[in-house]
Formats: C-alpha cells, structure tokens, sequence
C-alpha cells in the first residue's frame, strides 16, 4: 500500500484527474507487485472506492473553471463586468429556451433539451467561480432560483433524463464556489439541500 501512495504522491492529486487515470495506475501497480514483490491485490470494488476519493467529481468543469478563473486574474485590462455578462447571458438564454413553450416545442428530441440545461449548469458554475461574490448574491445576473426550478420540473418531465438532471442538481451542489459561504442566504441553500 505505501507503493500506491508513493505513486499517488509523485504524479500529484492534481493530475490524478479521473477514476479511468486512478483504475489503470492501480491496476499498474498490482502487475508490478505481482511480479516482484508479494502483495494484495486491489480488488475491483477497492479501486472504485479509491478513485471516488482522490478523483474529481466533474473533471472537465474543473479544468474549464480553473481556466476561465486564471484568464480573469491574469487579464485584469478586460472589465470583470464582460465575463459576468457573456456567462449570465448564456445561462439566462438556455433557460429561457427551454422555459418557453414556443421555443422549447422546436426541440426534436429530449437530448437537445438535457445539452441546454447542461450549458445553463456550466455557465452558472462558471460565474460563481469567476465572480467574488458569486452567483448567490442579489447582483448576480442569473437566476439561480428560476434554473433550479426549471431543472427540477424538467426532471418530472423526462423520466427518461432524471439520473442526468439530477447529477446537473448535485453539480451545483457540490461544485459552486460560493454555496456555503456565510452571506449566502439560506434560500439558496434550502434550495439545493
């Protein structure tokens, strides 16, 4: 076991990314045990139980979030102001895209309305983390309360698409910035409990 956290050390949590990098770095390392050394073998339901800890939840959001909040702080000539609006304005337009009958009644197919709801999630992710004071706060230009709620009727909607939505719920649950920060006001935290 200290061999696997010798390896987990040296590649650096931060690029251990994905339960795909972890299983195969895993299952690497016993191979190697194997052939050299006695050791256990990781059993398949120890290694999920292993990469849930060390991997992140949405990876892809991550590294989107990361690059987005360092090209803010690294470009402090364009008005934070510019990168609210362009991710409030996308998250706006996908809900009222799909909270418009006349608009929503253009989607052939319930794939088109899960990838708008997706890009409304991803957008208020990204304000949150870009903006100090987040998404949650009164000046934010996003909705929160109306997107929870369209993402919760679309769930009863599209049985088809619950297990999706829901993990858009617990994305915001568990990937906002700002969420349990005390001037958060308990609306928003009920909301999403």
């Amino acid at each position: 076991m200290s061999v696997l956290l010798l390896l987990i050390l040296s590649c650096g949590l931060s690029v251990v990314g994905s339960s795909m990098t972890i299983r195969v770095s895993i299952c690497s390392l016993c191979l190697w045990l194997q052939d050299g050394q006695s050791a256990e073998v990781v059993s398949n339901e120890m290694a999920n139980r292993m990469s849930l800890f060390y991997a992140n939840p949405t990876p892809m959001l991550k590294t989107v979030s990361d690059s987005t909040s360092k090209f803010v702080e690294e470009n402090k000539e364009i008005p934070l102001e510019n990168t609210a609006d362009i991710l409030g304005t996308l998250a706006e337009l996908c809900r009222t895209m799909i909270d418009t009958p006349a608009y929503r009644d253009r989607f052939q197919s319930t794939e088109t309305v899960l990838f708008c709801l997706q890009v409304m999630v991803g957008n208020i992710i990204l304000y949150d983390h870009t903006q100090p004071a987040g998404v949650f706060c009164k000046k934010s230009t996003i909705d929160v309360r109306q997107c929870v709620k369209l993402l919760r009727d679309t769930q009863e909607e599209i049985p088809a698409q619950q297990g999706a939505i829901e993990s858009l719920i617990n994305a915001l649950r568990y990937t906002t910035k700002h969420l349990n920060d005390e001037t958060t006001p308990k609306q928003f935290k009920q909301l999403l409990a």
